[in-house]
């Protein structure tokens, strides 16, 4: 499994944010069309109604953010020396972010958990973008550009690429 700007990809199965387990939120992409998962959302909306995909509340990656997530690591680490069985790390569910998912009969809403920890780069963000909107373009670009990302997610070994090598994916796909 890996993450690819905001895409979570686990073998051939891509996802949106991070990969839902449980009752968790998320949005699978499908050759089919875009699957709402976990609690509070279900459906399955198809490629041909799909009329645009767009995120928000996506966490852009910055110094503040960083220096938080080390300061968080710090205190949990504290806090698990000196109450053993204590609320463990993170101390929560990880961020939230919106997909809005634009049909011919309205907006439909779709939460997804941030895989990102401390946030996304800004340019992994826009090219994501991009790439979302590419899927809606029409049905040969929507299977193509998928197929390559489930081709890519089921030779990858190992975890996450380094941003650069993220970035650039991104940029492969998009084309």
């Amino acid at each position: 499994m890996a993450m690819v700007g905001l895409f979570w990809i686990a073998e051939g199965d891509v996802y949106v944010g991070a990969k839902p387990s449980g009752p968790g939120p998320g949005a699978r992409l499908t050759p089919e069309g875009v699957v709402a998962l976990g609690d509070g959302q279900s459906g399955l909306h198809l490629w041909e109604d799909v009329r645009a995909l767009t995120m928000e509340d996506v966490p852009v990656t910055s110094l503040k953010r960083r220096m938080g997530a080390v300061t968080e690591l710090a205190l949990d680490t504290v806090v698990n020396l000196a109450l053993p069985g204590g609320p463990g790390p993170g101390g929560g569910p990880p961020a939230i972010m919106t997909m809005r998912v634009r049909t011919h009969d309205g907006e439909h809403e779709l939460r997804t958990y941030v895989a990102a920890v401390v946030g996304y780069s800004s340019t992994e963000v826009d090219l994501s973008r991009t790439l979302l909107s590419r899927l809606t373009e029409g049905a040969a670009t929507m299977a193509t550009t998928l197929a390559a990302m489930s081709e890519w997610g089921r030779a990858w070994e190992g975890g996450s690429p380094r941003v650069s090598q993220r970035e650039e994916l991104l940029r492969q796909w998009v084309s």
